[in-house]
Parts: structure tokens; C-alpha cells; sequence
């Protein structure tokens, strides 16, 4: 009897005898077993992070010479904001120490107050809730799409009460969700709509870029971040209201045009060094690039690994006309890999040289949320939420490469898909 191989990529029939042979021999091979791994890392390492060049050691010795190392008094910082602005297709963007701190500040501004419910999606990272519980309000939970992971609208609004006044929406790895959806919800219940946009640099919806497409956009520069300055954040908005208040809470409740000692709101010291802004302004120059890099290698991975049985990208809106590419995510199916576990795939994966991440847990599953009785004077018993695709997406299917991997050649792309179909042959063996 004659059979064709699993990986498709012997076009010769074999016997069963001989299936049996080269499937031992697959298993085997993998490095995870004692065989040589795809990728050997120690002698071609994936593209580092952060990029830094000339521009970068320029820009930091110009603000060391200058003497003026405060943005108080430079001109690094302010710069940054307009350019940072500008690419985000935004009239105002306001600076400040990092992502966690331009989700409170972004809230405060909106006048989110004690006791008021902020709609959140459970994947995502911790910042996203606990910046509400910061500003002394409660974070409800929604469920998110099974095939883009990105808060679901249907959810989100099956989950306003009286109470709530905002829905922080993410773009989870860079993909911008359903923007006409919730720009359309926000208007319908008369909520704010804040996009945490930490992945999303140069990401866009229907041709604008994201941010500020909501009533307030926070995006982060932490280390990680596809431009960084080690930590940094940004508020991006086109309301002015709302950039004098950012701007004022950034300030220590100063006003602009203010007196030093003149302060009207309850605010704090949340300002960027210029050292700061000078980095970021140099790192802001390569973005379109690096971005462009990064789209075209995921284009090349998604359109492979739909060939692979049990690796399904993610679905890609046709409104979202620039993915951030932060993260790239893929849905992995046990059954397609013999019932191997997602976790066994990783570690099979990460041993073949590709490292991968299984990503988030459900956020109300943290020890923070399930511990907390009380938020805001209201009895909340996190223990009791559920959202079913965001705990199959982190218990079962998802698995994140990080940007730096997709600024690499397509030579490093082609090993992915095959270290990937070199496990699928060998778990099925």
C-alpha cells in the first residue's frame, strides 16, 4: 500500500513500511529529542533589540551639551509630542513617564471618578485594568473576537450598566479593532472611548492612523515597544480640553501659560526627560521602515502557515489598512499536531530556535482581580467572570512571536514555517 507524506512535500507515493520509517526518523530529529534544531541561535541570533545607530548617540550628546536635561526647559520633549503626533494623524500628543501612566492620566482627564464602571478586555496586559482600579473605578470585563482577540463589540455592550462611562479598547499585537464599531457605541451611550495602543505604533483604520480615531490613544515606549526610550508614553487626542487636562496632570496641576507656583488640579510630576525626547525622535525617523519590514514579513508568514493544517492566523479586517505588528499571533490546534498540547508545541518550537510565547492569562484570573472584594465601594467578585474565547485563546491556542523576529530576512521567516512543519511531521508520526 501506497501513501503520501503529511508535510506534502514529497511528491513520490511510499509504502506504509516506509511512512512508518520516516515519520520515527522525523520524531526523532527533533531537537527538543537530542536532533539538530533549525535555527542554530548561537550562531545566527534573531535581529536585536533596541536598533540604535549614530542618530540616536547624536541626539543624546546634543541634549548632554545643551545643559537643559528637563523638558521644562528644552525643546527634545515638545518636539517629539508634535512629531509623534503628526505620524499618529493626531492635532495633540502629551508625554509623560510611561504607558501605565497614560491610561490613569487618559481616565482622569475623561473624569472617570469612584465608582464608575470602565469596560476592559480580560487579554491584555495588567496595565489596561489596573489603571482603572488606579483612578478608583471598576474594571468589567468583556469578552474578545475568537479570531482577531481584540475586545468584541457585541460583548462590550452587553456589559454597559447605568454606571459605565468608558470602554478602553486594545490593539492587541497592533491590530486595530472594530474602530467603526465602538466609535458608533461611545456615541450611542454617551461613553469615552480610550484606545491603549501600546502595540499599535503606525497601525490604521480606513487609511487614518489610530490613537486619537477614539476620544484619548495611549501608547507606550517601554523597552519593548517598537520605539522605545526604555520607558516613555504618550497621549495622543484632537479634543483641546482634553490635552489641557493631560497636559495639567503631567504638570503637577500647573496650566499652560501658567505661573510656576500656580497649580489647579490634583496632578504630578509625570514628565519625560529630554534625554528622553531626543531618543524617541531618533527612534521615531526608522519606524516607517522597520514597520514596512515587519508587514511584509507577516504577510509572507500568514499566507504559509494557512498551508500548515492546525496553525490559523489571525483574520485581518480589510478596514485595517496598517497592522502595528507588535506581536505576530497564531491560533494553534492540538488535533492537527496529533493532540500534542499548545505547551508542547512551544517547547518544541522554542528548542528548534524559534522562541514563542503562549501570551497572556485571563486578566480577572490573576491573584490582583480574584483577591479583590471590594473596588470602589462596590462588592465585585471577579471569581465569577467568564469569558470563554479569552480562556481558550491563553489555556489552549494562542502563540505570540515578538516584533524584533519580524525585522529579520525572509530566509528567517522560511525557517518558522519549517520548524513548525517539522514538528507537525513528527507529532503525527
Amino acid at each position: 500500500m501506497c501513501l503520501s507524506l503529511a508535510d506534502g512535500r514529497e511528491g513520490c507515493a511510499v509504502t506504509r513500511e516506509e511512512w512508518r520509517e520516516k515519520m520515527a526518523s522525523r520524531k526523532a530529529a527533533l531537537a527538543i529529542h537530542g536532533g539538530t534544531p533549525v535555527r542554530d541561535t548561537t550562531v545566527r541570533p534573531w535581529p536585536a533589540w533596541p536598533v540604535w545607530d549614530s542618530r540616536e548617540e547624536e541626539a543624546l550628546l546634543r541634549v548632554l551639551h545643551s545643559g537643559k536635561w528637563g523638558s521644562h526647559t528644552g525643546t527634545e520633549v515638545h518636539a517629539f509630542e508634535e512629531e509623534f503626533a503628526r505620524f499618529q494623524d493626531a492635532r495633540y500628543g502629551i508625554c509623560n513617564v510611561n504607558g501605565t501612566a497614560s491610561l490613569e492620566i487618559a481616565l482622569r482627564a475623561a473624569g472617570i471618578a469612584a465608582g464608575d464602571e470602565v469596560i476592559v478586555p480580560p487579554y491584555t496586559f495588567i496595565a489596561t485594568a489596573t489603571s482603572v482600579l488606579m483612578v478608583n473605578a471598576v474594571p468589567i470585563f468583556a469578552d474578545i473576537e475568537p479570531d482577531t482577540y481584540n475586545l468584541d463589540p457585541k460583548a462590550a455592550e452587553a456589559a454597559i450598566t447605568p454606571r459605565t462611562r468608558a470602554i478602553i479598547v486594545v490593539h492587541v499585537g497592533g491590530c486595530p479593532v472594530d474602530l467603526d464599531a465602538f466609535t458608533e457605541l461611545a456615541r450611542k451611550h454617551n461613553l469615552t472611548l480610550i484606545e491603549d495602543s501600546a502595540h499599535a505604533h503606525a497601525a490604521s483604520w480606513r487609511g487614518r492612523k489610530v490613537g486619537a480615531i477614539g476620544d484619548l490613544g495611549t501608547f507606550s515606549f517601554q523597552s519593548s515597544k517598537n520605539i522605545n526610550a526604555g520607558e516613555g508614553g504618550i497621549i495622543v487626542t484632537d479634543n483641546k480640553q482634553l490635552q489641557e487636562r493631560c497636559w495639567s496632570i503631567v504638570n503637577v496641576g500647573r496650566v499652560p501659560d501658567g505661573a510656576w507656583y500656580e497649580h489647579h488640579v490634583l496632578g504630578s510630576n509625570y514628565r519625560l526627560t529630554e534625554f528622553q525626547g531626543a531618543l524617541l525622535r531618533a527612534q521615531l525617523t526608522r519606524l516607517p521602515e522597520q514597520a514596512e519590514r515587519r508587514t511584509e514579513n507577516a504577510r509572507f508568514l500568514n499566507a504559509e502557515l494557512e498551508k500548515i493544517p492546525g496553525v490559523r492566523p489571525m483574520r485581518l479586517d480589510e478596514r485595517v489598512t496598517g497592522h502595528g505588528y507588535h506581536l505576530f499571533l497564531f491560533r494553534y490546534n492540538a488535533a492537527d499536531f496529533g493532540g500534542m498540547s499548545r505547551e508542547e508545541f512551544l517547547r518544541a518550537l522554542s528548542a528548534e530556535g524559534i522562541p514563542c510565547s503562549p501570551g497572556y492569562v485571563p486578566l480577572y484570573r490573576t491573584d490582583l482581580f480574584r483577591t479583590q472584594g471590594t473596588v470602589a465601594g462596590a462588592e465585585v467578585d471577579y471569581t465569577k467572570v467568564a469569558c470563554p474565547v479569552a480562556e481558550r485563546a491563553c489555556a489552549e491556542e494562542a502563540v505570540w512571536f515578538t516584533q524584533n523576529m519580524l525585522l529579520g530576512t525572509r530566509e528567517d521567516m522560511q525557517e518558522i514555517i519549517d520548524a513548525i512543519a517539522k514538528i507537525q511531521g513528527a507529532a503525527r508520526a
